[in-house]
């Protein structure tokens, strides 16, 4: 799956990209022009730490997800080949300023979520403005016409595509459109090092609730020092700063839940492991994900939750407690399964 990293100038997200991968990337647009950050990040799993431990396997493998940090241009706004790119991500995640820039200004979040959101719109109105000039003329297709003309109404007044509550099959329709205003969008607050444990501001969690979008709150400056830290000494460090854990963790799994993902577990002597897989996915298709020879020879899927496999500390004693059960080809995998596929080809 993959996220972009999308905001203005200045809002700090190639120092979020380096923060969240570890890697040395140039800032500023001059830096970047036409370049575009790729960098892969694994997902934080307690379960497949706790798993690990039980098993003792060979290897431990977390989910990932693919981030890429898209130039944001030069000047006050989003250029267009910027807004062409973002057709081609999953989900957007919008980095947005909350600390005083380089001559001081102050920051303006609620400002630069309208500022982005509109461009998004204005982006998408025009894509469906030429489509639905061209299904009006040739009559070709009435139900998608009717359905761009609702769309088109929505754009018109300002409402991002993402709060109609579209169905499946008009998702389906327009899903090679690929609009902006449709992919799940989360907002990170970049805030200053003094902040980093405080919520976010009320007025800018009141816009992204009422949007319906995912909001999390982390410091660029001090997300890249935990980073460069040994893993034994980044717990602590976060600690001192009044936080539970690295922030940059919670951005990840709250990106990992935007594009509405859930882990399937797997486990045993080679390796313990997370697929991601999407949610609502039945037995089969997941089992695909492993190997293409598992989802065509199907025959069942022996299934336990992870917290009773650590309970109970095997599958055995799960097998004697009722808490293993044998699942057919309907059977929809939820997040947290432990899942052991039965096949035959």
């Amino acid at each position: 799956m993959k996220i972009g990293l999308v905001g203005f100038a200045d809002s700090g997200k190639t120092t979020v990209f380096g923060a969240l991968t570890g890697l040395t990337v140039a800032t500023g647009y001059a830096a970047r022009r036409d370049k575009a950050n790729v960098g892969v990040v694994k997902v934080p799993d307690a379960r497949v730490d706790a798993l690990t431990k039980l098993y003792q396997p060979k290897k431990k493998t977390y989910a990932e997800i693919v981030f890429t940090d898209l130039a944001a241009g030069s000047g006050p706004g989003i250029e267009r080949a910027v807004l062409n790119a973002m057709r081609n991500l999953d989900a957007l995640c919008q980095v947005v300023r909350a600390f005083p820039d380089a001559a001081g200004e102050a920051p303006d979040p609620l400002d630069e979520l309208t500022g982005l959101e509109t461009e998004t719109i204005l982006a998408d109105l025009e894509v469906v403005e030429q489509r639905v000039e061209r299904l009006r003329r040739d009559r070709s297709d009435a139900r998608e016409l009717a359905l761009l003309e609702r769309l088109q109404g929505a754009l018109e007044s300002e409402t991002p595509l993402r709060q109609l509550g579209l169905s499946e099959a008009d998702l389906r329709t327009v899903s090679g459109y690929a609009f902006l205003t449709l992919k799940p969008l989360l907002l990170v607050l970049n805030v200053p090092e003094g902040d980093v444990a405080a919520p976010a501001p009320a007025e800018f969690s009141a816009a992204a609730e009422k949007r319906g979008l995912g909001l999390t709150v982390l410091s660029a400056a001090v997300e890249m020092e935990i980073a460069q830290l040994p893993d034994a000494e980044q717990a602590e460090f976060a600690t001192s700063l009044g936080l539970d854990e690295p922030a940059r963790n919670r951005f990840i799994r709250a990106a990992f839940e935007l594009i509405d993902l859930v882990s399937m577990l797997t486990t045993g002597p080679d390796e313990c492991r997370a697929w991601p897989i999407a949610r609502g996915t039945r037995a089969p298709r997941a089992a695909g994900k492993i190997h293409s020879d598992i989802e065509r020879g199907f025959i069942r899927a022996e299934v336990v939750r992870w917290e009773d496999l650590i309970e109970l500390g095997s599958e055995a004693r799960c097998r004697e407690a009722g808490k293993l059960r044998v699942e057919g080809k309907d059977y929809i995998v939820s997040d947290g399964d432990v899942v052991n596929f039965r096949f035959n080809v």
